[in-house]
């Protein structure tokens, strides 16, 4: 009792001395002690490198040895003492011996940690600080002792006022770091390596610097790239160990080197190598199934480990404030209680805040930190395992769906950080409620708990519905971001054909049915919202907003099935059957044949007949099912379709090789490039666009044939690279490259080819049928056998022989020509197929076609290479700098409808006011006095309570569903208005622009405005009312608050102010920094293919990861940010609090208990939350309505001409007679560049066939796209029929008009949408024209038929197949002007033959305009 009055009862509390020399001095020990072992064993495991002795260092050591002196000084003192017969108690012996060797220790682990790098410690930073706090009450009570004299002990107050002053010192010493340490690999930087408190460095440096300026760049710091790359290292191993069963069967790639091995190893020993190699059959068998949560536990656990000690802390610190409230209001209840105990609980409901605040925003940095790194190593996994994938795993993933696993999926596991300790942390929390409630309401709180179980079935139900809703619309977005992504890539196929609109409809019925699942989603979402209102006892907690989904993509290990090759031949194929998937019918059959070394090997066939299969098959890239496939050394792959990246012209032919310039200039000039190199903008640092835009077919053949030349590979795999380029130039590669005399004479080639003038000279002639190996042999060979290849060659060769015997040069050229045809590639070209089906961006189909529109960029005169240095073609994703302009919101009301944010403002306010009155309510009914052990007026209390909280439950479903409703609409609008304006942007806007940027803007930049900026608009609106609301109850309960209040609020605008310019700029660059991680993605996997058999998988990983951390190094300083923005506000937030129960403390004679309690509470809870909440929402308003004006930037890009014109002048009926007039026409590509088409003036009669020829880059295609009007006249005009083309709308032409282009373009759905979107014509009328395609044999044996399903880009057809579709619908619209690309180039001789006769009887009477390779093609042309 005499101990109690001492330390409580008194004004003048304080300490007994036997507490103060144990449990204050043995506190700080214990803690040391009991962390020491597993920070020793810590720093142990993680040496940063060694830190040089430094003066700090040294002080710190020093201070360390003193202290011990002084504790020990105290010990032996005692020993006098007793020496003296003056005998203390016992603890004045053990306090100093602990305290001694506990400083000994302390300064151990100083000089432990500099030998381990340690820069700053936080554990001997919270060991002086725990000593200081300990010390300084003892400190009180020694200055309150020395008033008394006589029990005075001067030599221990001496000695306890050095150790004080030591501790101080050694506290400030620790808050300084040491320098960084020797020999480490750390990447040293100011914030990434430092806990969010201690992050204020960074976030000053860009304080300084104008908001405009200051992140325009991302100068900001490395991440530890050691640590992101190790995560995706660990879940690539998750990913690659998965789902096995669609490579399961498929054997080891391995390849046999050329060269005999290093250190004199013998011939025979090598031999015995190879050999032992080649009896290599099955790979190991997998144990078990990989565990993703093992990974994720064994990656990310024991960081993430810590988050759950901060979170369990914070719970338990949760709980304590409303305690402490209880004591000050019992305080305030009782007059006679000493001034001070309303002091000291004023100040523990402060420290109690403060400490909240810093351990809760410790644990969301961890948790964040997490996130990002989960999310690093989900998109590094995604992207190795696109490259690793087999094509039957990958037919049922497209880009879509990809691109939404990169942005979407990988987002739900970096929320899934801070949520899943939520699933131990909830019940935590509720069970503490329910201890303390029944503590103080007894069983009363039944009723609380009855409600919250009544409700469980309710939110279980909610919740079901809501993943089901959940499921539909990632579904929906999926099938939109794909048919996107096939649009885009398709789009000039689209402007040529005018079926923009059909195309527009099916993805606004796509979009509606997103809509109306998220419409049902905000109904569910409001209809929970009331019950959560109306149920005031409820705990709600929610999980992860959307489910990961689990997707196919992850399916499939492609494990290329090679073995190396044996017995002298550099290729063998035995009894070999293979197909694209393991459900699919094989599609070649029982191949057999070996290629010796240093061979030519040409593989023929008609079309469909498996030749570019084939080269798959060797490539590793379709399933084997039976038989023996061996490839000795390495391998260099021509694919049909060249793949170009977006990167210089050099950079495409060096692929990642050392630059060898002597290598380097013949390599460019045997594969025809050095005429190209010289118009050019910038030579060979010319910057080629996405998908190789700005080069035409054959430039883009040559540069691949270029980068298979320069890798100086054994093996060729060549799928006819002379496919797209003029006569001579084939003359040329096949004399220089490819033939006997060539440079690649010494190595091992296979070409497929449809020519027949190169086959006399190749060594072996492989001819296919129908996916068998039908004959074989020399030309010689297959002659002498007369089969059904000997006819074809006396059919073909004597017409060419014919023209060349005549003489005429030009049919010498032509001849030539035939060899240069696009060879056709069996059931599907297989990178091609490869690629589209991993791709929406599906293949070159639909970026050749574009290559034209842009192919004089390289044709501009001498003049523009005179700028090599400056030319760029693509334009960056760019961010914009300073405050979101408020035109940006006035346009997002807009979208929404202005009555609509009108009702929602006003139904908000309904909602604070109701919650405002109903706690006031609840604090008068407090006040209520008890009489004879009840309170007077119950009914009237509990009804007036009841009713404002049904109000305030229809107010909050109100503006839930008016703020869910407004964004719907604002979304559809927004999205409509962006789909329309990309629609009808020009070609030269999609060749700058590159595709992630648009695929952002349709993906994450719609996702943003669907369900991000609904979602801030409530959270901010409540915040802001919240707050207000708060300080108004304060001011009402305690008016000496306003000294306070204003003050504060001014730091809090100037937090805000700076806090918000930087938030808004990194989330604008971190935008900005995602769209090259999808352009890279997308460019992979179109040549994934190409990587593969160039074995490149690593640099491309590499890049990769570069391209991630560089958005990642935009978004971790955002993640800094944050916390220094909440430890900032929720000190501000914890100061009201402080002066709230400070005012209440002092006027504590005039409030009611009721009033204080209500206005320290919402202190505690609303101003402490929302305060931070409010800058934290009004920063992500800003942040994410940058999203509607990326939208609104590309809503605003150049249009091109109208597509309808209703006043226009065309005649009933028009063109009838065909008439085609060029006047004194000109045509440029870009303002900034010179004429590629010069004063053209050519008259072409109805009815004429005239063919177009000239060399590459001569301008043959520019003539169509100016006819299409792809491309507006510079000067002149066209008329057709009198009808001047630029008068009139665009699709009133070009429906008019038909074209077959060079490129096929199919699009996903099905063949007769792929001939008839607009459905005009009668399924009889669509299969004459299949008929006269010569494609209703083909058609009629697919069990489907008509409606057969297209893939991506028709990559279930063969390139020739997708020709002949490609025909159909020109047969099906039967214009009077038809426009013939190089149209039969993909298809054999026989089968071009064939389309000519057909075009000729079914065309009799149109004018047909033809650009041709092949002198038979035009043969008979009028011209």
């Amino acid at each position: 009792a005499g101990d109690w009055n001492l330390t409580w009862n008194t004004p003048r509390p304080d300490f007994t001395p036997c507490f103060q020399n144990t449990v204050l001095a043995w506190t700080p020990c214990a803690f040391l002690w009991a962390c020491f072992p597993f920070y020793a064993f810590f720093l142990r495991r993680h040496d940063k490198g060694y830190i040089q002795m430094s003066r700090l260092n040294k002080a710190k050591t020093a201070l360390g040895f003193l202290l011990w002196i002084v504790c020990w000084a105290d010990l032996f003192y005692s020993f006098w003492e007793r020496s003296r017969n003056i005998y203390q108690a016992p603890v004045y012996l053990v306090s100093p011996t602990i305290l001694g060797i506990t400083m000994l220790l302390a300064t151990f682990l100083i000089q432990y940690e500099r030998m381990k790098g340690v820069q700053s410690s936080g554990i001997m930073l919270l060991f002086w600080l725990i000593a200081l706090l300990c010390a300084s009450v003892t400190f009180r009570s020694k200055i309150l002792q020395a008033s008394d004299v006589k029990g005075f002990d001067v030599f221990r107050c001496i000695t306890f006022f050095l150790y004080f002053a030591l501790v101080l010192t050694e506290l400030v010493l620790s808050c300084f770091p040491e320098r960084p340490p020797l020999f480490s690999e750390t990447v040293h930087d100011p914030v990434s390596n430092r806990p969010p408190l201690r992050a204020t460095k960074m976030i000053k440096g860009l304080e300084n610097k104008p908001y405009e300026e200051r992140l325009k760049e991302l100068g900001m710091f490395s991440l530890q790239k050691r640590r992101l790359r190790g995560d995706m290292i660990a879940m690539y191993k998750y990913v690659k160990g998965s789902h096995r069963e669609e490579g399961a069967s498929l054997l080891p790639m391995l390849y046999s080197p050329k060269k005999a091995p290093k250190g004199g190893v013998s011939s025979t020993e090598a031999m015995a190598a190879e050999e032992a190699e080649a009896l290599i059959l099955r790979p190991a068998q997998r144990d078990k199934k990989p565990s993703l949560s093992k990974v994720l536990y064994k990656t990310f656990g024991p960081y993430f480990l810590m988050s759950f000690l901060f979170k369990a802390f914070h719970d338990l610190m949760m709980f304590a404030g409303p305690e402490i409230l209880k004591r000050l209001i019992i305080f305030v209840s009782d007059q006679s209680a000493p001034n001070w105990q309303g002091y000291f609980y004023t100040a523990l409901l402060f420290l109690s805040a403060g400490l909240q605040t810093l351990v809760l925003h410790q644990y969301f940095h961890i948790c964040f930190v997490t996130g990002m790194r989960l999310k690093t190593a989900v998109i590094g996994a995604i992207y190795r395992k696109a490259l690793v994938i087999t094509h039957s795993a990958r037919k049922s993933s497209t880009v879509g769906e990809i691109v939404n696993l990169m942005s979407v999926d990988a987002q739900r596991f970096m929320d899934l950080a801070t949520y899943i300790n939520m699933v131990w942390s909830a019940p935590l929390q509720v069970i503490l409620a329910l201890y303390l409630l029944w503590q103080n309401l007894g069983p009363s709180v039944l009723a609380g708990v009855a409600v919250m179980l009544l409700l469980v079935p309710v939110n279980a139900v909610i919740a079901m519905k809501t993943k089901t809703y959940q499921v539909a619309h990632m579904k929906s977005k999926d099938n939109r971001i794909k048919l996107m992504n096939e649009i885009l890539n398709g789009i000039k196929v689209l402007k040529l054909y005018a079926w923009e609109l059909a195309f527009k409809e099916k993805v606004l019925g796509i979009r509606k049915e997103e809509l109306r699942v998220l419409k049902k989603s905000a109904y569910l979402a409001a209809i929970g919202t009331f019950t959560w209102v109306c149920a005031p006892f409820l705990v709600s907690r929610k999980g992860p907003p959307e489910g990961i989904r689990s997707t196919p993509f992850h399916h499939g290990q492609n494990t290329p099935n090679r073995r190396p090759g044996t017995n002298g031949n550099s290729i063998t194929v035995r009894n070999a059957t293979f197909s694209w998937s393991r459900s699919d019918l094989p599609c070649l059959n029982n191949i057999n044949f070996a290629v010796p070394e240093h061979r030519l090997v040409a593989v023929v066939g008609q079309v469909g007949c498996g030749k570019s299969s084939l080269l798959s098959a060797l490539l590793g890239e379709m399933e084997k099912r039976e038989g023996l496939v061996s490839l000795k050394g390495s391998v260099a792959y021509v694919p049909q379709q060249a793949w170009i990246q977006n990167a210089t012209l050099k950079e495409n032919i060096l692929f990642g090789r050392e630059a060898r310039e002597r290598q380097y200039n013949c390599v460019v000039e045997a594969c025809a490039l050095l005429p190209d190199l010289e118009v050019l903008p910038s030579g060979d640092q010319t910057e080629i666009g996405e998908k190789g835009v700005n080069l035409s077919g054959g430039q883009k053949q040559r540069v691949s044939l270029a980068r298979a030349v320069y890798s100086d590979a054994d093996i060729y795999l060549m799928d006819d690279p002379l496919s797209a380029v003029d006569a001579h130039v084939g003359r040329h590669i096949f004399e220089k490259v490819i033939g006997p005399k060539g440079i690649l004479k010494k190595k091992t080639r296979i070409l497929v080819t449809h020519g027949v003038s190169y086959l006399p000279v190749v060594d072996t002639i492989i001819v296919l049928s129908e996916g068998k190996v039908s004959e074989m042999g020399s030309y010689q060979e297959l002659l002498q056998r007369d089969g059904a290849f000997a006819e074809f060659l006396r059919t073909f060769a004597s017409a060419e022989q014919t023209r060349e015997s005549d003489g005429d040069p030009a049919a010498k050229e032509e001849k030539h020509l035939e060899n240069g045809i696009l060879a056709n590639d069996g059931p599907g070209n297989p990178l091609h197929r490869q690629l589209s089906n991993s791709s929406t961006f599906s293949g070159e189909a639909g970026k050749t076609l574009s290559q034209n529109s842009t192919t004089e960029l390289q044709k501009a005169p001498a003049a523009a290479a005179t700028e090599k240095s400056a030319w760029k073609l693509t334009e960056a994703d760019t961010a914009k700098t300073g405050k979101v302009k408020p035109r940006v919101y006035w346009e997002y009301m807009k979208a929404t409808g202005l009555w609509l944010a009108l009702l929602s403002l006003l139904l908000f306010l309904c909602n604070h006011v109701a919650s405002l009155a109903s706690n006031y309510w609840l604090s008068l009914w407090t006040d209520d006095p008890v009489i004879n052990g009840t309170q007077q007026n119950t009914d009237l209390r509990l009804a007036v309570y009841g009713a404002l909280g049904f109000s305030q439950g229809v107010a909050v479903f109100g503006y839930s569903m008016a703020v869910s409703v407004g964004g719907l609409l604002a979304s559809r609008r927004l999205h409509l208005g962006l789909l329309h304006s990309v629609l009808r942007c020009p070609m030269g806007f999609f060749e700058r622009t590159p595709s992630g940027n648009l695929v952002n803007r349709f993906s994450k930049e719609i996702d943003t405005i669907d369900s991000m900026i609904p979602q801030i608009i409530k959270m901010f609106m409540g915040s802001l009312f919240n707050v207000v609301g708060a300080c108004v109850v304060i001011l009402l309960a305690t008016p000496l608050a306003a000294v306070a209040i204003p003050p504060l609020a001014l730091v809090y605008f100037f937090v805000q102010r700076f806090y918000v310019a930087t938030s808004r700029q990194l989330k604008r660059l971190e935008s900005v920094s995602r769209s090259p991680v999808y352009s890279h993605f997308n460019e992979t996997l179109l040549g994934v293919s190409v990587i593969r058999a160039f074995a490149e998988q690593q640099r491309f990983v590499r890049q990769s990861d570069l391209k991630v951390d560089q958005n990642q190094k935009a978004y971790y300083p955002s993640i800094v940010a944050n916390r220094w923005l909440a430890v900032r506000l929720e000190s501000v937030g914890n100061c009201i609090v402080l002066f709230a129960a400070l005012f209440a403390v002092i006027a504590r004679h005039v409030l009611s208990p009721g009033l204080v309690g209500l206005s320290i509470s919402y202190s505690l809870q609303v101003i402490t939350t929302y305060l931070n909440w409010l800058v934290r929402m009004s920063a992500e308003m800003e942040t994410n309505i940058v999203a509607v004006e990326r939208v609104k930037e590309y809503s605003e890009k150049e249009q091109e001409a109208e597509w309808r014109l209703p006043g226009a002048p065309i005649p009933e009926g028009w063109p009838q007679e065909g008439r085609v007039e060029f006047r004194g026409y000109s045509l440029r590509y870009r303002d900034d560049m010179d004429l590629v088409l010069r004063n053209i003036t050519i008259t072409i009669s109805g009815g004429e066939k005239v063919g177009i020829v000239g060399r590459t880059g001569a301008g043959k295609s520019s003539l169509t796209l100016g006819l299409f009007r792809i491309n507006e006249a510079a000067e002149g005009q066209i008329l057709i029929d009198g009808v001047d083309i630029a008068s009139i709308g665009l699709h009133d032409l070009r429906f008019k008009v038909t074209i077959i282009p060079q490129d096929p373009v199919l699009f996903s759905g099905s063949l007769r949408m792929n001939l008839d979107p607009f459905e005009q014509y009668s399924d009889e009328e669509v299969w004459r024209s299949l008929e006269l395609a010569h494609l209703k044999a083909f058609v009629s044996a697919l069990p489907d038929k008509l409606l057969h399903e297209c893939a991506e880009g028709g990559e279930n057809l063969s390139v020739g197949q997708r020709q002949l579709v490609c025909l159909s619908r020109a047969l099906l619209r039967r214009s009077k002007i038809l426009v013939l690309d190089e149209a039969t180039a993909a298809v054999d001789l026989e089968t071009d033959c064939l389309i000519q006769a057909t075009i000729r009887r079914q065309f009799e009477g149109c004018t047909v305009l033809t650009i041709a390779h092949r002198l038979n093609t035009i043969m008979d042309y009028t011209r």
